[in-house]
């Protein structure tokens, strides 16, 4: 019982974030169209919407374990995947400026970009090893 209690809490936890980031993304978004500035900030956009995805794939996670009583690990991978792809969208625009900079912020920018590439890599393989094993898991939503 004290485990269901803790999974309504977070539940209730990552919907009222989610819902903030989402009204607080519509704001930032209509402020940018209005004045002509979403041209320059559509990195930032992504990246709040990416996170709101993230968090909405924790709620699921929350919501299964609370229904089934069971972890499975299809949506932290998912969760890990959409993290690591939305570091890879804030950190792609700004490598010109590190490049110009070069030296080791220049060198860490590189390792980070190939452990994230590593990590994409290796997240879609655990997916596609999962979904053989057990067909429509992924995508199944209820």
């Amino acid at each position: 019982m004290v485990e269901d209690v803790v999974y309504v809490g977070l539940g209730l936890v990552l919907a009222g974030a989610a819902l903030v980031l989402l009204v607080s993304l519509v704001v930032y978004f209509a402020r940018g169209l209005l004045a002509g500035t979403l041209y320059g900030s559509i990195i930032s956009v992504l990246d709040q919407a990416l996170l709101i995805l993230m968090i909405v794939e924790l709620l699921y996670t929350v919501q299964l374990s609370f229904r089934e009583h069971v972890l499975t690990p299809e949506p932290f991978i998912l969760v890990a995947l959409i993290a690591t792809v939305r570091r890879v969208l804030v950190l792609a625009p700004e490598l010109p400026k590190i490049v110009e900079t070069g030296g080791v912020q220049f060198q860490n920018a590189m390792v980070e970009l190939g452990v994230l590439t590593a990590m994409t890599l290796s997240l879609v393989g655990c997916l596609v090893m999962l979904g053989k094993r057990r067909p429509g898991a992924i995508a199944e939503r209820t």
